[in-house]
């Protein structure tokens, strides 16, 4: 079992160095590359004002933050969740590495190495060279629904990541559940059949007439030489 997290930040501009902090951070807990459902997630007051542009692109203003911990007061438990050995999975990584490691510098903590970087938006530049592979066009590419996301906010990119990065690393048969269903959860049902999943496929009545069609076309076909050695077993 292979754990590893994927995460977010949000932001009050584009780069530290300028005095900008993280407002928002969310991560999620991947086991083999798949979901569990388990998450992180805090908002930050940034001990500054937020300018217009960034509250356009999260919707997040300085009032909705006002009764909100600082940084060092979410930091340990942040660090906690993430682990120590764990990948770091996300979507133009080295920005939000850059700001959690000055946020983490400025409380006295070590940074997160670069060596644990796992960056979403290489992996989608090396799949499909020359295309938009933005967040929402990853989305719209792997037919992912984007109708909740009116504004970037850390915990539903998140999620809409986690299903980009399962596409990414290798995609999932349409009908696994990434979601804890009857009491387990979809790590569980990956795991129990050595990394398959069954799904059942619903074939119509029209499908099964065109199929019995075109095998009786066939000579001396093998399926109906099972069903015919079934039926005299069975009448033996």
């Amino acid at each position: 079992m292979i754990r590893s997290v994927l995460f977010d930040t949000e932001t009050t501009g584009l780069d530290p160095r300028d005095g900008h902090r993280v407002i928002e951070v969310a991560a999620l807990e991947l086991i083999n590359d798949l979901p569990t459902g388990v998450h992180f997630h805090r908002l930050i007051h940034p001990e500054r004002d937020i300018p217009e542009d960034a509250s356009r692109i999260h919707g997040i203003l300085l009032e909705h933050l006002k009764d909100k911990p600082l940084f060092k007061a979410v930091a340990a438990d942040m660090l906690a969740f993430m682990g120590e050995d764990e990948m770091l999975v996300a979507h133009n990584a080295p920005f939000d590495f850059r700001f959690l490691n000055a946020e983490l510098t400025i409380c006295g903590l070590p940074p997160l190495g670069a060596h644990r970087m796992v960056d979403t938006l290489v992996m989608a530049k090396t799949r499909f060279p020359g295309m938009p592979n933005s967040l929402d066009a990853l989305c719209r590419r792997f037919g992912i629904d984007l109708s909740e996301r009116t504004s970037h906010n850390a915990l539903l990119d998140c999620k809409l990541l986690a299903e980009v990065y399962v596409e990414l690393t290798g995609g999932r048969q349409r009908g696994l559940s990434l979601a804890v269903e009857d009491g387990g959860n979809a790590v569980a049902q990956y795991e129990a059949n050595d990394g398959r999943v069954s799904r059942p496929i619903p074939v119509s009545a029209e499908e099964i007439e065109r199929h019995v069609a075109f095998i009786q076309r066939l000579k001396s076909p093998i399926w109906l030489k099972d069903v015919e050695t079934e039926k005299a077993a069975a009448a033996g």
